[in-house]
């Protein structure tokens, strides 16, 4: 078996084995296959693609090229993942919600990709706080604390890693058959039971339309579910922010917010409700999806979301009196500009993707990998769609280093709003299920 033979199947549009898959990610992981091969697998895959038992047994070799975590807890192990967004915070709300329904959750999270901001980034702008655990670490801190927030590890899924690193640079990053694998093998590497997914669908997603995100939904659900872990997708609208923040430490701000019942936005306590619903009715802890969400409510409602967030952040080297005093934790931007309107009418559309690439450029994401991030950078109190407005009154506030960072992150909020004569339908938040 070599890796010559595998890309020439592909390539002439054959199936390979799940055995030759499986040759190939431990190629991956242990230098056997070249950078120049990886290439061509991915590409061929790209151009080619895979069935849905070649995605399975791509998934199951990728994740089992490194460690594989095994529990042995009082309750169901869950996790989500979202395929990214602008002002998604979810996680940061829901891994410490399900924590307080019963649930154990070891979320193994990334950081900012292009245009969407990253959860390990954001968990980043309270002081301390450590994402890269290790597994030993993980293991204690998820027994004891339920709930744990981290970077994948070196012994995760490394076929992954280096396929990945191959794919970015070889223009092969959009196939639904790699994107799929390379989720699901780091995810399930973390020994979950169960797996509720959020696929972002609009402006300021990678999936634009429906058709695009339904399609990656599919392959998602049906090759997590083949690797033999329960799952369900749900397609959510990203045609405008989630939160009506962008930047990490003014995100983590908007959390606090909600779980204190400070200020609560309504769309993210909606979507964290949601997902934690499924999750909680995949993992056998509510009678179905609406239960669960009921659950989740409770949780929010009561504090316990909150307290569980507060243990999370202490055991992970942040503040124990984070929940109490976040207020004067969090770094804040010298720099504060509002962004006026220029015209009369109603928010029509936002280009959720400038708006996301308007925070890398404040410093707030990375134009090149290694780049420092500035925590406290960003945009805030984000006009919706949908919202009248006027000539001269704020679309948001820019959050910024300096003058001149300020000045350019104007002018790219002012072109990523369309200002129409009338107020358009606002989409629901959960566009389609699947699973």
């Amino acid at each position: 078996m070599d890796a010559r033979g595998i890309i020439a199947k592909l390539r002439d549009g054959g199936r390979p084995s799940s055995e030759e898959l499986g040759w190939f990610a431990r190629g991956l992981a242990d230098g056997t296959v070249s950078d120049a091969q990886a290439g061509a697998f991915a590409m061929a895959v790209l151009l080619k693609g895979l069935d849905e038992a070649g995605r399975v047994a791509l998934t199951r070799a990728m994740r089992d090229s490194g460690h594989v975590l095994q529990w042995d807890l009082n309750g169901p192990v869950v996790d989500k993942h979202s395929t990214g967004g602008i002002g998604d915070c979810v996680s940061l709300l829901l891994a410490p919600a399900l924590a307080a329904c019963g649930a154990y959750v070891p979320m193994i999270s990334g950081r900012g990709l292009g245009h969407t901001g990253g959860t390990l980034d954001k968990l980043e702008a309270i002081p301390g706080f450590r994402t890269g655990l290790s597994e030993e670490q993980l293991r204690r801190q998820v027994g004891e604390v339920r709930c744990a927030i981290v970077a994948a590890s070196a012994e995760i899924a490394p076929a992954d890693r280096r396929l990945y690193a191959v794919r970015d640079v070889t223009s092969t990053v959009e196939s639904v058959d790699l994107i799929t694998a390379s989720i699901l093998s780091k995810k399930l590497s973390a020994g979950l039971e169960a797996l509720v997914l959020d696929v972002k669908c609009g402006s300021g997603a990678f999936m634009d339309t429906l058709k695009k995100a339904e399609v990656l939904a599919r392959a998602l659900v049906e090759t997590a579910q083949g690797a033999g872990c329960m799952t369900r997708a749900l397609i959510t609208d990203m045609s405008q922010p989630l939160a009506t923040a962008a930047g990490n430490a003014l995100e983590v701000i908007e959390v606090m917010e909600t779980l204190t019942g400070t200020s609560v936005n309504a769309a993210l306590w909606d979507l964290t409700a949601a997902l934690g619903g499924e999750a909680l009715a995949l993992g056998g802890l509510a009678a179905d999806a609406e239960d669960g969400e009921g659950r989740i409510i409770e949780a929010l409602e009561n504090g316990q979301a909150a307290e569980w967030f507060g243990r999370m952040v202490a055991a992970q080297g942040g503040p124990a009196d984070f929940v109490e005093r976040w207020p004067d934790r969090l770094p804040s931007a010298p720099v504060m500009v509002e962004v006026p309107c220029e015209s009369d009418g109603f928010i029509a559309g936002i280009d959720g993707r400038g708006l996301g690439e308007a925070v890398v450029h404040l410093g707030g994401g990375r134009l090149r990998d290694g780049d420092r991030i500035n925590p406290s950078v960003g945009l805030s109190d984000l006009a919706g769609l949908g919202e009248g407005v006027m000539r001269g009154v704020p679309l948001c506030m820019v959050h910024a280093a300096d003058e001149a960072a300020a000045e350019r992150a104007v002018k790219a909020v002012q072109a990523a709003y369309r200002v129409g004569t009338s107020a358009p339908e606002e989409p629901p938040l959960v566009l389609k299920r699947v699973g």
